[in-house]
Parts: structure tokens; sequence; C-alpha cells
């Protein structure tokens, strides 16, 4: 079976175009899923007895609302959901790519991060998000930081603005994108019965992907979080109140 790194399955919108039906598809199972997670957990709260999942579920909550709010200051409270949807969701989009979905011939796939349309989507989402509330907070004074300490540093401080969501963008995109890719490799070696005299490269590379895995498992959860950290630490810049 002949398989493109990086091709996607498209649908013709009108006016739109050219949209990736894999990613889109993708999306919306990983949000029924979600739904489905929250829905569970909280179900759960209606026994009085507290099991690992939801031991775990609220060690999570609590350090993403403690990082916020510790973060932004006190009146980062309202947003402390937010970040906590953010990270579940990035997260499951990074997992949901260890499933073979595209190699048993469905029209969905992937991790939906692993495609830069998302990464981007979700960058701007932010950026256009923290403009929002800093200018619903502070008016015509959000955009006051661009010109200090000095006002001729106005198009450094411009170009290191807009360079954050190109920086949240690119970082979630790649760090997803490899890991697809290495396993992509890795299962070609795994089907070309490479030999290196007489040893079986393809044989002893059958374990690998168990071990890429574990590491893709890592690294997903390591962007998801530092994806949100990036956007609180953000937005605690564009609100940040003059002492």
């Amino acid at each position: 079976m002949h398989e493109e790194v990086g091709s996607h399955l498209t649908w013709q919108w009108p006016v739109i175009g050219s949209v990736h039906a894999d990613t889109i598809l993708t999306t919306w199972l990983v949000m029924l899923v979600s739904l489905a997670f929250f829905w569970y957990v909280g179900r759960s709260y209606r026994s009085y007895r507290v099991n690992r999942g939801q031991a775990t579920f609220e060690g999570i909550v609590n350090y993403l609302a403690d990082l916020t709010v510790s973060t932004i200051g006190k009146h980062g409270e309202q947003f402390v959901p937010t970040f906590i949807g953010m990270f579940f969701f990035i997260f499951i989009l990074n997992q949901v790519g260890f499933f073979p979905f595209k190699q048993l011939g469905l029209p969905f796939g992937g991790a939906p991060t692993a495609d830069l349309n998302t990464t981007v989507a979700f960058a701007l989402l932010v950026f256009f998000g923290i403009w929002f509330v800093a200018i619903r907070q502070q008016g015509i004074g959000a955009f006051a930081h661009l010109f200090k300490p000095f006002w001729p540093l106005f198009p450094l401080n411009v170009v290191e603005e807009l360079a954050r969501p190109v920086v949240l963008a690119l970082r979630l995109f790649f760090n997803i994108f490899v890991g697809e890719l290495l396993l992509f490799v890795v299962a070609t070696i795994i089907t070309s019965n490479v030999r290196l005299g007489p040893v079986n490269l393809s044989l002893a590379a059958a374990v690998v992907p168990f071990f890429l895995q574990f590491f893709n498992f890592f690294i997903g959860t390591l962007q998801a979080f530092v994806f949100t950290l990036l956007s609180i630490v953000y937005l605690s810049l564009a609100t940040a109140e003059e002492h």
C-alpha cells in the first residue's frame, strides 16, 4: 500500500475551496470523545467514593487552575475553565494519532495537530482572544506595552507580538508531525524487508513502534501543557495591571 506523509483526503467547499476532510472528521470525533469523557467524569461524582480516575483528573484540574490564577492574578479565575478545556482538547487531539484509523481504510485518523491548519487556527484563536480580553479590560491602554520601555522599540515589540501565534502554531505542529513521521519511517523499514548482512533490520525494527508510542504520548502531553502554559503567560502579559 502506497502512503504519503502529510497527505490528506480533501473536500471542496464553496468559497473556501479545498479543505482537509480527514482532519475535520477526526477533530469532530475528538469533540465527541471529549464530551463523552467529561460527561462520564461528571456522572462519576454521583458517588461519594473517590476513585483513582477522579483523583487524577482533579489533580490535573487543580494544577491548571492554580497555575492560571498564580500567573494572571485573581481575575484569572474566570479563564480557568477555558484553559482546562484547552489542555484536555489538545491532549486528546495529540494522542488520537495512536490509533491506526487511516491504515484500516477509514476516512479519518492521524493527529489533527499534525496538520498545520489546525495549529494555526488554534494559535490565531488564542491571539485574537487575548487581544479581545485585553481591549475589553483596558481599552486603548491595551496597546501601551507596545511602546515600552521606549517608544522607538515599537517596531520590535510589534514583531514580538506577531511572533507569538507563529511560535504557538509551529511548536505544536512540528512536535506532533515529527512523531508521526518517525512512525511512518519505522513502518516503511518493517515492511521493506531491509537486511544488513545476516541481520534482518526489518525484524529488529518491529519493536520500535511500541517505544515510539510511549515517546509520542509523552511529547503529546508535554506539548498540550506547553501550548496551554504559553497561552496563560501571553494573556497575563496582555492584561497585566500597572503598579
